[in-house]
């Protein structure tokens, strides 16, 4: 592999590129902070699982675990079975602000990641039991989110931090009263509500891992306020440009002059030129948090807000290839492709709540930005071209932003309970000035060893990209339950959703004449594509999305739920329920230019659907318990899924597309489980599962021109099965210390399958050959996307009962999983993440009487690698291969 350096040289030297000058836990004050001192449940639990909330030298207190969900308030604090998990009538996993806490992860996702059958993927996306986030649902206090990201309908949790989170909920079983895209499991975040007592948190950490920090990688100039992830006017759309956008003419239909003033503005040394950097910065963040409450008469409001900010560098060393041969004997392409990332996240929330009597009201405000300013230089050999050496340099700026405002009433009037929820949530996603410049080795003539651009694509091509993604969502519901007798409660409720995008993309690319002279396609990008240049030497522009450049997308659903749970012969527990949900979701090109044209790229899903959802639990013993579920569930494609339209994933480097005609997956869920809760605390689990899923929307890959692109499509059916164990065990030491042994694995096993005759439904643009057979994009056998056989989670370590002071290391382990069909029925991709080892230690300190927390985290100490590959025999290409690193982390929080 070509190193770093070695690509160092090539931007120095060559003159078309000048470089310028989940554990239970003790808690801190600070997360003893969040709970109500109620625990407020709905289908998830009927009792609290009270933690250790300590200072450094004071005795433990109990705390109740917040969780607010869609369903039924029971208030449960002081019941003899404080355990959430082994009282809920369906399968849930709850981590609470302290379990949270042990982990030392910064971010929900990582915190997840501990969980039974969850692991993360990319930029902090949750699959459960091996099923991608399409199978998967996050909430935030009951109410349903939008995703910033295109490629995703579920938010990336990555960019929720810890601090504004007093509980996460991972409920694997369905029941009626959560949405019907159940497919793996829900996922429900709480947000900090009415403090117990005033706090004041401050805090702060730097850090780095040893591929990145202080060494070489890419960098370009930007704006001056790119630090706070906010474009300061330097990614301003060029007045020519936005000119022609509100003109609603075409670019063909300028004039040479008109298209040459447009492409004169849309390049600038600030925004294309990539420098190298042999000292990149190291990670950092800060964050406050604080809140109160105000007796008034006899209600109590509380206020909460926090603040954060972080600063993230990772640099990856890139292997990628692609190849079009059966037995991977040959390549499309070899490139060494080195990427910095620099991803700066800015978030607030703010919360008001007000309890009074048995009444509790709370409006969540919640701001994320996050931001990723992207730099990449590649090096290789594209063997399409008759082997040319090339050198690709882009770059890129990512925003990613969410405002969501939530208003939660909770009700208790006699035995009749009423949860009510109205939400708004809007996110974006802006990325102006992807600027993709590829230059190419002159091995003969006068200019030999030189890289030139001729601005024609197959000696040299310059592109610029400007998207944007707006979503809004709309949401609200409400619910009754009603305690019948002390042995029958009846559920029932309304949900409504509504969320609307538009998505545009608009890409442009510039062509040279022949008669464009080689010493002038030496010139670095600035210069090259400067107005001088442009206009002097005949250079045009045209646009590559001409077709479909912007797209509208809406999904509405209405859905209402009955449900009953009852306790009958002392020892059985029967939930059962029935949800209607019907839903319209739509995708069609949006008309930007004045010349109407239809492309035919849109669908319209229009159904309807009862879903049944029953649990029957068995209480062997008081402390033993068998579970067995049996339920009905879809999942609908995701937006991105649907648009016909290109989108580049910084994650994994490659392109994505949409097809309009997939449908809805439809699916059936069994499950058994044995539960032990042997003493407090402390539990061993077993379960099994089974799904059967019509339909499942599957990725798959193909080429454009040299680049690979995934795209979507319905497999005919498939299966997945499997079986989990789960163990929680402490063990006492010395004095008031102990150990804490945590254990638990996943296997699943899944199986897409394809019978003679299946078909499959393809966009093409030509309605006659829309349907095809499965065979031609599916394997009879072959895995479900994202699905790894094997996952292992393994946590042991020490800590002090009466004082903070934790010391545990965490093994994760995930077998081999599918990213997707490889192109053209070759071998499919893998990606491999193998074995990681993280060390999380917590100290409490007092001094002065203040009391602190120092907190050291190590992450990936093995070093394992990030591989996604195909492979035949004893050939492999690399679409993604990199060191991660190890990384570490210190922090530091004061808590008044």
């Amino acid at each position: 592999m070509m190193k770093p350096l070695r690509l160092a040289r090539l931007l120095v030297l060559s003159t078309a590129l000048v470089a310028p000058a989940v554990a239970r836990a003790q808690s801190t004050p600070a997360d003893a902070s969040g709970g109500t001192g109620a625990q407020n449940v709905g289908d998830a639990g009927v009792a609290s699982d009270p933690q250790s909330a300590t200072t450094t030298d004071e005795p433990q207190v109990e705390e109740a675990t917040d969780i607010s969900v869609p369903g039924d308030e029971i208030v449960v604090t002081g019941r003899h079975r404080a355990n959430i998990q082994q009282s809920a009538t369906q399968v849930v996993s709850v981590l609470s602000t302290a379990d949270i806490a042990r982990t030392g992860e910064g971010d929900i996702a990582g915190a997840l990641s501990r969980v039974t059958g969850l692991s993360v993927v990319g930029n902090g996306f949750v699959y459960v039991r091996g099923l991608g986030d399409r199978y998967s649902m996050a909430l935030l206090n009951g109410s349903p989110l939008p995703s910033p990201e295109p490629l995703r309908r579920v938010v990336p949790l990555d960019i929720f931090p810890t601090n504004v989170i007093a509980s996460a909920l991972v409920q694997k079983s369905y029941s009626a009263n959560f949405p019907g895209e159940f497919g793996g499991g829900v996922i429900n975040l709480t947000t900090r509500a009415v403090p117990t007592e005033s706090f004041l948190n401050i805090s702060g950490g730097v850090g780095g891992d040893t591929r990145t920090t202080g060494q070489l990688g890419y960098v370009y100039s930007g704006g001056g306020r790119d630090w706070t992830g906010f474009d300061d006017g330097t990614r301003r759309t060029p007045p020519a440009l936005a000119s022609f956008l509100a003109s609603g003419s075409r670019i063909s239909d300028l004039t040479l002059a008109q298209r040459q003033d447009v492409a004169a503005q849309l390049v600038n040394a600030n925004t294309a030129l990539l420098q190298s950097n042999d000292k990149i910065p190291v990670n950092w963040s800060a964050g406050i948090t604080g809140g109160t409450a105000f007796d008034l008469g006899g209600a109590r409001l509380g206020v909460i807000a926090t603040g954060a900010y972080s600063s993230k560098w990772r640099t990856r060393d890139t292997t990628q290839q692609a190849t079009d041969s059966s037995d991977l004997s040959t390549k499309r392409f070899d490139y060494e492709r080195v990427i910095t990332d620099n991803r700066v996240v800015v978030n607030g929330l703010l919360g008001l709540g007000l309890e009074f009597g048995e009444q509790t009201l709370r409006w969540t405000n919640l701001y994320i930005r996050d931001t990723l300013k992207q730099a990449r230089l590649a090096n290789g050999i594209d063997f399409t071209s008759g082997e040319r050496r090339r050198m690709i340099q882009d770059t890129a700026w990512y925003e990613r932003q969410l405002v969501d405002s939530q208003f939660v009433g909770e009700f208790k009037v006699g035995d009749m309970s009423i949860d009510t929820r109205l939400a708004y949530a809007n996110s974006k996603r802006r990325a102006p000035n992807e600027t993709s410049i590829g230059y190419v080795l002159r091995e003969t003539g006068p200019y030999a060893g030189n890289y030139l651009n001729r601005l024609n694509a197959g000696l040299g091509s310059a592109d610029v990209t400007f998207s944007r993604l707006n979503e809004n969502l709309w949401s609200g519901g409400i619910d009754f339950s009603y305690r019948a007798s002390p042995n029958l409660t009846v559920t029932g409720g309304y949900a409504y959703s509504d969320t609307d995008r538009t998505s545009s993309r608009r890409e442009f690319q510039f062509l040279a004449p022949s008669t464009l002279p080689e010493g002038v396609s030496m010139l670095r990008p600035d210069n090259l594509l400067g107005g001088a240049i442009i206009r002097n030497f005949g250079v045009d522009l045209i646009e590559t999305t001409e077709g479909d450049p912007a797209f509208k997308a809406s999904l509405t659903s209405h859905a209402y739920y009955l449900k009953g749970r009852t306790q009958f012969l002392d020892s059985l527990t029967l939930e059962l329920g029935a949800r209607f949900e019907t839903a319209k979701q739509t995708v069609a090109p949006l008309q930007v230019f004045d010349t109407l044209s239809n492309s035919g790229a849109s669908n319209k899903i229009d159904r309807d659907y009862w879903l049944p959802a029953a649990t029957l639990t068995w209480e062997v013993q008081p402390q033993m318990q068998v579970r067995l579920s049996a339920s009905k569930t879809i999942a609908r494609p995701q937006f991105r899924e649907l648009l016909f339209q290109q989108y580049y994933d910084p994650e994994s480097n490659r392109l994505f597309r949409g097809n309009p005609s997939l449908q809805d997956s439809q699916l059936y869920n069994l499950e058994a489980r044995y539960e032990w809760y042997f003493a407090r605390d402390q539990r061993i689990a077993v379960a099994g599962f089974f799904k059967r899923i019509d339909k499942p929307i599957e990725a798959y890959g193909s080429f454009i021109a040299e680049d690979p692109i995934t795209s979507y499509a319905n497999a005919p059916r498939a299966n997945l099965y499997g079986g989990e164990v789960e163990a929680q065990k402490y063990f006492d030491v010395w004095g008031s210390r102990r150990a804490v042994l945590i254990a638990n694995y996943t296997y699943s096993k899944s199986d897409v399958q394809v019978s003679p005759g299946d078909t499959t439904t393809i966009y093409t643009g030509n309605a006659a050959s829309n349907v095809q057979p499965a065979s031609n994009y599916f394997l009879d056998g072959r895995p479900l996307t994202g699905q790894s056989d094997h996952i292992a989670n393994f946590e042991v370590g020490l800590e002090d009962q009466d004082r903070l002071s934790q010391q545990t290391f965490l093994l994760t382990y995930a077998s081999k999983r599918l990213t997707s069909r490889g192109p053209g029925l070759l071998p499919d991709i893998y990606e491999y993440p193998g074995l990681h080892l993280d060390f999380v230690a917590r100290q409490g300190i007092k001094l002065a009487g203040v009391n602190m927390e120092a907190k050291l985290e190590l992450r990936n100490i093995t070093g394992t690698k990030y591989q996604e590959y195909q492979e035949s025999g004893d050939n492999r290409i690399y679409y993604n291969l990199y060191d991660v690193g190890t990384s570490g982390t210190l922090g530091l929080s004061v808590n008044f």
